[in-house]
């Protein structure tokens, strides 16, 4: 009798020993923190779970330097941990160089401070595999980084994983110093015949003549891309159909093309990174996250050569035909940089994307601070979005930024060709037609943009129900409002450099309520276009809108409420 509380208390040790060898990676600290106020119902994002078993790349041959390739001391790691049921790959400081690394369930890759890895340039090592790239099924190099149908996967550490993209991508001269340009041009490759372009190799830029983006929907078989190898650059760590994926403290640079790249993942996180890319990177996006459903984005940086932080769900008839939707999406406590975009959604949006909230979010120099896009041909709902608490500063283009006819271009790229055109032509409403409604965007904070907000959505489906509220903006022009209904803002204080502050065309059941603004023109509002509806105007002690109001001839008699 006297045993028996020994033995409790040993069965009660095990019991806890075990739940803790079953989970080496660390758990967030106030987890229920994360989903306070949170606008919609979300199921807490799951962590990876890794059994406590652990090997170092060492002790598989791997040798530091850069020199060595290190690809089977990589391979050999993961599978003799993974033979044990799973457990943490130590890599320690040192430059390792490598080849692909094959992911495999239930794996934690721990890269120790001072650990660089750094992947090979020989592209050959890089073989094409069936995948999707830009929301569309093609055929791709396979990812520096690359697994499928997994569970359990953890990146930890703060060591440094480098895609060697310098070696893949085109690069614009008119985005590089002299002398940049000159050792880009040195290095070999090829430039077209206007000489402002460096390619990598011949093939590559003859095979880009005929892309779509960056995908060639001419050629059908593997043997037809292989011809094309060169060009089929990939995204530095693809992970698809996968569940509870981790990526919490590492550097992510220097992609081929995407940096990182889930897709149909069911529980991520990323928190706590670090993820660059030299400005001039084409396509060197930060995180793309496409077709995932509840998704943590936290307390990472982002300094990369196009958007930084992107929701995504394939693209037209693929990415319809897909149908999974992004959705369950929490993105906090962020800073990005340089980048085309700092939260971005679209352009391939095909599959929807629902419940997404954004906040407490720093975009520093970043070309565009929140960016919609898409275009006809997409379809698509973008809906239950609510974003709060963004400050901004320096911002070369539009602040926050509807575009329904994105061409594949930045805005700034689109400001230099004379910027967003107004159409007027409505095409039949079908599976085709793109839509974003139900978003509420307030507490902004604008410290210098060139524009403050630009909406458009199409003549045949309109922006809806868009909300903005408590913005500060100090920018060269204020709003456009084109193709929009249902939009309502409230308790906006603007110091615009132009004269006209709000330029709105074809705006339906708008209201404008509790607005400031430093625009003495009489033409400070200007109100076009024979769809327009119910448009309310509420003037304050402060602003008269009968003083300062121009409605346009086409503008239905009624439709604006001074």
């Amino acid at each position: 009798m006297k045993t028996k509380p020994i033995n409790l208390l040993c069965i009660a040790l095990t019991v806890l020993i075990t739940s803790w060898s079953k989970n080496s990676v660390a758990q967030n600290s106030k987890p229920n923190e994360t989903y306070k106020g949170i606008e919609f119902k979300m199921a807490k994002v799951k962590e990876p779970i890794i059994p406590n078993n652990t090997v170092n790349i060492k002790d598989f041959g791997a040798v530091n330097g850069g020199t060595v390739l290190n690809t089977k001391a990589f391979a050999d790691a993961i599978a003799a941990v993974s033979k044990k049921g799973g457990g943490k790959v130590i890599i320690p400081p040192g430059i390792w160089l490598t080849g692909p690394i094959i992911l495999k369930s239930n794996i934690e890759l721990y890269a120790e401070t001072g650990a660089l890895i750094k992947f090979s340039t020989d592209k050959s090592l890089y073989p094409l595999i069936e995948t999707s790239f830009e929301g569309l099924n093609t055929w791709r190099c396979i990812s520096p980084i690359y697994g499928k149908n997994l569970e359990n996967v953890a990146f930890t550490g703060k060591g440094v994983w480098d895609g060697s993209g310098e070696v893949w991508r085109q690069v614009k001269k008119s985005k590089l110093t002299e002398s940049q340009w000159k050792k880009f041009v040195a290095s070999g490759g090829v430039l077209n015949d206007k000489k402002d372009s460096w390619y990598p190799s011949e093939t590559f830029m003859n095979a880009s003549k005929g892309a779509d983006q960056n995908v060639r929907l001419d050629l059908k078989t593997k043997e037809e891309f292989e011809a094309i190898h060169d060009f089929l650059r990939p995204v530095m760590v693809s992970i698809q159909n996968s569940k509870r994926v981790l990526f919490d403290g590492p550097v992510f640079q220097n992609s081929p093309a995407w940096n990182i790249h889930p897709l149909m993942v069911e529980d991520l996180i990323v928190r706590n990174v670090s993820v660059r890319n030299p400005w001039f990177s084409q396509n060197g996006d930060g995180l793309d996250v496409e077709s995932c459903k509840n998704v943590l984005i936290e307390n990472s940086s982002f300094d990369v050569g196009d958007d930084a932080i992107c929701i995504k769900s394939g693209k037209d008839k693929d990415g319809r035909d897909r149908a999974v939707p992004c959705e369950n999406i929490i993105i906090r406590n962020n800073i990005v940089y340089h980048g085309h975009g700092g939260v971005t959604v679209g352009s391939e949006m095909s599959s929807g994307v629902k419940n997404m909230h954004v906040s407490n979010c720093s975009f520093m120099g970043t070309d565009v601070g929140l960016r919609f896009k898409s275009n006809r041909g997409r379809g698509g709902v973008v809906e239950n979005i609510f974003i709060s608490d963004i400050f901004m500063t320096d911002i070369p283009s539009q602040a926050i930024s509807f575009d329904l006819y994105y061409g594949g271009k930045s805005i700034a790229e689109t400001l230099a060709e004379g910027g967003n055109k107004i159409s007027t032509k409505m095409v039949p409403v079908d599976e085709k037609t793109p839509q974003f409604k139900n978003i509420s965007i307030k507490n902004i904070t604008i410290a210098g943009a060139y524009q403050a907000v630009f909406l458009q959505g199409l003549p045949e489906m309109n922006l809806e129900n868009i909300e903005i509220s408590n913005l500060t903006a100090k920018a060269e022009k204020g709003f456009s409002i084109i193709d929009a209904k249902g939009i309502k803002l409230n308790n906006i204080k603007l110091d615009i450099k132009e004269s006209t502050v709000f330029d709105i065309y074809n705006g339906k059941n708008m209201s404008l309520k509790n607005i400031e603004f430093n625009s003495a023109s009489p033409q400070a509002v200007t109100i076009n276009g024979p769809a327009s509806e119910n448009i309310e105007l509420v003037s304050s002690p402060k602003l008269d809108y009968s003083k300062k109001t121009s409605i346009g001839d086409t503008v239905p008699k009624g439709a604006v409420k001074l």
